[in-house]
């Protein structure tokens, strides 16, 4: 029987163009509004918004980054935003490799039925949740005035840790880690335990290495979200204005701001803002590609 000869491989490549065509359109729709975003920034006030739209600006203009930096206490809330977002990153991380090997390798009693609670999670908005998390923090025993009982004070509401302690643990993150080490053969961890190696020391040495791509992928994942969590964060910095974040602080400039300045010096504030997720996107690009194909995010 005769295979496909030549003109079957012309036909499948009469058209590149059509997929070229559609590469570009979406390549276009990503990188126009960022590029919209930086020369914004460097707009000088009340030339955002005239017609006819000019996309250049006609002088590029640093005064809309100095008054991002001096209106906001920029030192405070990165710091605020770094470190939320590095203890969020770390637990998230560590949590979900502990979670996903006991639920994809261990047998005991009850575990599918925690992996389906664990999917349960997935399934309903976090803010969903940002009341009773609330409750439990102002509640917290012993913290920010709190008697024993949770009572007479704020809680944890006035104090870093309610930055952190929602999201600490993620049922995504679990369910990432859990479908992947499916995948890495039980003789293999058979043999480490007849070698004499304990659970732990099978997790460290043998699953936790292989787990990379997939480990780098929910790494940038967490980053972002923890890093441009608004809604939240605006909920604690009611209590406290001293634990804002970079979000909530950008969104503040409204109220500091005149109309014909507010918007290029906010688009300055978001171009600082994102430098840290760029940065940790190029450091990682490569791991978070391989990543997604592996863990079937794609």
């Amino acid at each position: 029987m005769n295979g496909p000869g030549p003109s079957a491989g012309r036909r499948r490549h009469r058209r590149p163009w059509a997929s070229y065509t559609v590469v570009a359109l979406g390549a276009a729709l990503t990188v126009v509004p960022f590029l919209d975003m930086l020369l914004t920034s460097f707009k000088g006030p009340g030339t955002y918004g005239k017609l006819p739209y000019r996309f250049l600006p006609e002088a590029f203009d640093l005064s809309n980054y100095r008054a991002a930096i001096t209106r906001l206490d920029l030192p405070l809330l990165f710091r605020n935003s770094v470190i939320a977002t590095a203890l969020i990153t770390g637990s998230t991380l560590l949590t979900s490799a502990l979670a996903g090997y006991a639920l994809a390798k261990l047998r005991f009693p009850g575990r599918d039925l925690i992996f389906r609670l664990v999917l349960s999670t997935m399934m309903f908005p976090s803010f969903v949740f940002f009341i009773p998390h609330f409750l439990i923090l102002v509640h917290w025993p012993g913290a920010g005035g709190n008697d024993l009982l949770g009572r007479g004070g704020a809680g944890l509401t006035v104090s870093l840790a309610a930055l952190v302690i929602p999201f600490l643990v993620s049922g995504f993150g679990i369910f990432l880690m859990r479908q992947f080490m499916l995948a890495i053969p039980d003789e293999m961890l058979e043999a480490a335990r007849i070698d004499g190696a304990g659970e732990f020391a099978v997790w460290w040495r043998i699953v936790l290495p292989q787990t990379k791509p997939v480990a780098v992928t929910l790494t940038l994942l967490t980053f972002v979200h923890a890093w441009n969590e608004y809604i939240w964060a605006l909920l604690i910095s009611t209590a406290n204005p001293r634990l804002m974040t970079l979000p909530v602080g950008i969104q503040m400039l409204q109220s500091y701001l005149d109309p014909d300045r507010m918007v290029p010096v906010m688009m300055a504030g978001l171009v600082l803002s994102i430098l840290p997720v760029l940065l940790l996107f190029v450091l990682l690009q490569k791991h978070y590609i391989r990543g997604v194909m592996l863990s079937g995010l794609k």
